[in-house]
């Protein structure tokens, strides 16, 4: 019952709120245009994502090719060089850093700087990769670096040598 004078009670689901307001509003020409606009964002979000974590491929593939070489391990370390066999020079690198780099503990990578980062198609380029064992002298080498694919279809990465110590001043 109300009293004579007093407006009637609203019921919860019809008392308006700003967020009701706004999509009572929106009619299906707006959401359409909304939805679409979404999908390209998550789509271009997700490609993105894909091609920024190139990077972090590229640095995990020359860490296991540093704790292939530091274990001593030849036939590890061939397998993270694509097509290093073929090549004698290779062959002798990675038969020199097997033998002398070999050292116990865990790899800090000081530093990796790469001629082929953010990369948006294949590129061939060095990267210059300065690692530490703790309670050792830091070395220096260098890794050739394939990237092949393009910023849509994704980059995929290989390695394709990885020199001998270098200054720890030097370039690749």
């Amino acid at each position: 019952m109300t009293v004579a004078g007093s407006p009637e009670p609203t019921t919860p689901l019809s008392r308006p709120t700003p967020l009701r307001d706004l999509f009572g509003r929106l009619r299906r020409r707006h959401i359409v245009p909304i939805l679409l606009g979404l999908a390209v964002f998550l789509l271009l979000s997700a490609m993105l994502a894909r091609f920024l974590s190139t990077e972090n491929v590229e640095r995990d593939d020359v860490l296991a090719a540093l704790e292939a070489e530091t274990t001593g391990n030849e036939r590890a370390l061939f397998s993270q060089l694509s097509g290093c066999r073929a090549i004698p020079d290779c062959v002798s690198d990675v038969e020199w850093n097997t033998a002398h780099l070999r050292r116990g503990g865990s790899i800090k990578i000081v530093s990796l700087t790469s001629a082929t980062a953010y990369s948006l198609t294949g590129a061939t380029g060095h990267t210059r990769v300065a690692w530490v064992v703790l309670g050792r002298l830091p070395v220096v080498q260098c890794a050739t670096v394939k990237r092949t694919g393009s910023f849509f279809t994704g980059i995929s990465v290989s390695l394709l040598v990885l020199s001998k110590p270098i200054p720890n001043e030097g370039n690749c």
